[in-house]
């Protein structure tokens, strides 16, 4: 088997530390931002527990089978890729999509219309919000008093189609087909959000809402909910959801995350290189080009400057002042056991000047400390 990695599609993530707190599909997803040139960390939320051996699942297959429903409402794509195969485990396969081949099929979202199209079947509506909420208001508009209605629930529970369907007279038949399951790696969640909070990390991605809530949930206790949030509004951290739904624990929390337009992980990872590769990424205009920083060092003029953990936070405290003047008591504050010699913070700042190769886009400025040689608007426009 040939085992060669596959070659790199761009550099735009070079320099990059993305989180994915996504349990299904997660190797996919990071292989897709590596040939971008990012770094990867798995620190999956929540894991999706398969209802394979579920009694109460089959019994509900088996209910279908004899008595075939007039309406199927798939909700999630995993959910209703785990339905078949569940039928196909216990021998029910081919009957359960005879007794479905003559009903409405309705998905909530593409990955869900995919998963039916996948099956075999064909989608009969796509609610364009992804949301339930939607799905409801076209059956319930469409009629269902008197019509079976198989529901295909997603993992974090009740999402009100039940109690909405069986209240419009309809003969609900509720399938859960897979639930959220603890972290797989507590420890690895509770390191991502800490990291994300210290500057180590320049992207976080979800898929799932119940997912996003967790990581959030988990950085809350950990405490360093408010510090996520704070880099989030300054731009030093992309949180990126694969559609509207995921993205609401992130917009709860005050986060204004990337949307990926189609809700798929192909669109995901492109909003993603979009954003650090395609200019979006906070930036400030210098004499020696566009300046970004990364978690890993800096963005100058489109090419990755590695910097050591003390250059990056050199850097990233000029980068906040945005051409003010920074004391050197303050960039102190970045050097490791430094004490009072102020000496350290010369060294430090000579350093990151000579790993640049441009020692003209820190100033000195005589008794006062650096800042960064900026363009002013007028210069920048030029």
């Amino acid at each position: 088997m040939n085992t060669a990695p596959r070659p790199a599609l761009s550099a735009a993530l070079d320099g990059c530390t993305v989180v994915i707190a996504v349990d299904r599909r997660s190797l996919e997803l990071a292989a897709a931002l590596e040939r971008h040139g990012a770094a990867v960390r798995h620190a999956p939320a929540l894991t999706i527990v398969p209802h394979i051996d579920d009694e109460a699942l089959i019994a509900r297959t088996r209910e279908l089978i004899e008595s075939p429903p007039d309406i199927v409402v798939a909700t999630t794509g995993v959910g209703f890729r785990g339905w078949m195969e569940a039928a196909d485990e216990a021998g029910l396969l081919d009957d359960l999509q005879s007794a479905i081949a003559g009903a409405q099929i309705v998905a909530r979202g593409p990955k869900a219309r995919g998963a039916i199209q996948q099956a075999g079947f064909t989608a009969d509506w796509v609610a364009e919000s992804e949301t339930s909420a939607e799905l409801g208001d076209y059956l319930l508009a469409e009629g269902v008093r008197g019509r079976r209605v198989a529901v295909q629930h997603h993992g974090s529970g009740a999402d009100g189609l039940d109690e909405l369907f069986h209240a419009a007279g309809a003969d609900v038949v509720s399938l859960t087909v897979y639930r959220w399951g603890p972290p797989p790696d507590a420890v690895a969640v509770c390191r991502s959000v800490t990291a994300t909070a210290m500057g180590d990390v320049d992207a976080v991605l979800f898929t799932s809402a119940p997912g996003a809530a967790e990581w959030l949930a988990a950085a809350a206790r950990e405490g360093v909910l408010d510090d996520i949030v704070g880099l989030a509004e300054a731009g030093r951290v992309l949180l990126a959801a694969v559609g509207p739904i995921t993205a609401g624990p992130l917009v709860a929390a005050g986060i204004a995350p990337q949307i990926a337009e189609r809700g798929r992980l192909g669109s995901l990872v492109r909003a993603v290189v979009t954003h650090f590769g395609g200019g979006h990424a906070a930036s400030l205009p210098t004499t020696a080009g566009r300046l970004e920083l990364r978690s890993t060092g800096a963005v100058l003029d489109g090419v990755h400057v590695p910097l050591s953990r003390t250059g990056t936070d050199i850097l990233a405290a000029l980068f906040a002042a945005r051409g003010g003047v920074v004391s050197r008591q303050r960039l102190q504050g970045a050097l490791p056991r430094s004490g009072e010699n102020t000496h350290a913070v010369e060294m430090a700042v000579a350093r990151v000047r000579e790993a640049i190769g441009v020692p003209d886009l820190i100033k000195t400025v005589v008794k006062r400390g650096y800042r960064l040689n900026v363009l002013d608007p007028a210069e920048a426009s030029a």
